[in-house]
């Protein structure tokens, strides 16, 4: 019987990508081997060009190749901020698009499905992206399909949205090539507590509660699902309460007491977090931006952000693109 050789996986870094999500992919794979004592998983670390990469916690990384010289592997990750662009618009995502037609899976973690979105490999199909890009995501790549999952595996795509979902799907590689024992053994070095399933829904917080949606009741639940899909156009607070089946003031008083604020003014903060994706991770404008959050002007979305946020979406903007430009200095110590 011929001996099958170790999986070949790349993660593809650009400038600003999340460290943790690197980590939570190569550590369980480091373990995976130890444990067996074989190279079950190998990696290699890839980049546009051969220069270091530095990664959002302002570590850098030295590729071991760069994407052109990328052949041979059977999966290849992009791990990027949402503002990623290729520093080579034409070849790297003919590149990409090369590496698929040979049949090697493609995917992304976290901000790297925008890249990987804008190399024309997403269409047709869903993918998961994290809550905190979902709306800038959706504004950049309308016919490309969004889901609020940790892990969405299509075919020959993979998507997660974080690093605690990157290292679930590793578990979930290590499992279908060496088994479960294996995978728990994996889990148990790193004290990961449990598996979750590839389909499972993200955790988001809810606004100055403490807690997560998914602790919510159902009624709560589902309003706040029909305030997220209504936020170009803005539904009343009593249609609302209606929809889930509670009286007007049955519902004002459970959703206060299950969030900390009234249904309209966690709604209005809805649609200012959502406005504040675009205003960090697009180029739109902000007249653009007001319309997508329900306003019919800039104005009053400029002033409600300002008094929300503590800082004006033009300055916010400029202060986080002047932050991403600038080169870390290293004092030496006297």
């Amino acid at each position: 019987m011929t001996e099958r050789g170790p999986l070949k996986l790349g993660f593809l870094m650009f400038p600003g990508f999340p460290m943790a999500c690197l980590t939570s992919a190569i550590e369980p794979l480091r373990a995976a081997n130890e444990i067996t004592g074989r190279r079950e998983f190998v990696w290699q670390l890839v980049a546009e060009t051969a220069a270091p990469v530095r990664s959002s916690a302002e570590i850098g990384f030295e590729p071991d190749i760069t994407l052109s010289e990328a052949d041979g592997l059977d999966h290849l990750y992009l791990i990027s901020p949402p503002t990623a662009e290729f520093s080579d618009p034409r070849r790297s995502p003919a590149r990409l698009r090369w590496l698929d037609r040979t049949g090697a899976t493609l995917g992304a973690f976290s901000g790297g499905i925008f890249p990987l979105a804008r190399a024309g490999l997403m269409e047709g199909r869903p993918c998961s992206v994290h809550w905190c890009y979902e709306a800038a995501f959706k504004a950049d790549f309308p016919d490309v399909e969004a889901r609020e999952v940790t892990i969405l595996r299509d075919g020959r795509r993979i998507t997660a949205s974080g690093a605690g979902a990157v290292f679930d799907l590793m578990l979930r590689l290590i499992e279908e090539r060496l088994g479960r024992d294996c995978m728990t053994e994996v889990a148990c070095w790193f004290q990961h507590p449990f598996v979750r399933d590839a389909d499972a829904s993200q955790k988001v917080p809810v606004a100055r509660s403490g807690g997560t949606t998914d602790t919510l009741p159902a009624a709560i639940r589902e309003a706040i699902r029909l305030f997220e899909t209504h936020v170009e156009d803005p539904l009343r607070i009593p249609d609302v309460a209606s929809a889930v089946g509670l009286s007007g003031r049955h519902f004002e008083r459970m959703f206060k007491r299950e969030t900390g604020q009234s249904p309209l003014r966690y709604y209005h903060h809805l649609r200012l977090m959502k406005a504040r994706q675009r205003v960090l991770y697009s180029n739109d404008s902000l007249r653009e931006i007001a319309a997508s959050v329900g306003y019919m002007t800039s104005s009053p979305m400029i002033r409600h952000y300002t008094e929300f946020f503590g800082v004006s979406p033009r300055d916010e903007r400029r202060l986080t693109q002047s932050v991403r430009r600038a080169p870390v200095r290293v004092e030496a110590a006297e």
